[in-house]
């Protein structure tokens, strides 16, 4: 089955990337530009696991989407959501809803953690800018970005015990 090879490889393409992403804070195009070159190797090879057809694009266009709108808005890095929307090009047809719901449980649960992190680390400034009514001030305390793709490298590995215990 061509499951197999094909997690391991992201597997290891997402350990290094996530290493990177965390030490530098950025994720450069050519994991993006790789992850096309294995698409259409896998398109060409074994369309059966990945057909061209819409169907197997939706979550690549919706990321990549979704993904400028959140850059616009300073939420999202423009090199995580590229990766994002490459990456599940790779993600064989039939496992690209589960892998998807997996991420966004992995994506909730991180951000929460990051959430309740900048509420205990900055809590006197929140309580000050609140009697003082400065919505800017309340607002500089959860301005920070994290880095993404260790939450879909936690994802990939959720996904893979997932499969392996199934």
């Amino acid at each position: 089955m061509i499951l197999t090879p094909i997690y391991i490889f992201l597997l290891i393409e997402l350990s290094f990337v996530a290493f990177l992403d965390l030490k530098y804070r950025k994720i450069k195009n050519i994991w993006s530009v790789l992850n096309i070159a294995v698409a259409i190797a896998l398109f060409a090879g074994f369309p059966n696991n990945y057909p061209l057809n819409i169907e197997m694009f939706q979550f690549a266009l919706v990321f990549i989407v979704v993904g400028f709108g959140l850059f616009l808005f300073k939420i999202m890095g423009g090199g995580d959501s590229k990766f994002l929307a490459t990456f599940f090009l790779l993600v064989p047809l039939n496992f690209q809803e589960q892998v998807f719901y997996y991420l966004l449980i992995i994506t909730i649960i991180v951000g929460l953690l990051f959430f309740i992190n900048n509420i205990i680390v900055n809590h006197e400034k929140i309580f000050e800018n609140m009697k003082e009514r400065n919505i800017d001030g309340i607002k500089s305390c959860f301005g920070s970005k994290f880095a993404y793709a260790p939450v879909i490298l936690i994802t990939w590995i959720w996904f893979g015990w997932k499969i392996y215990i199934n």
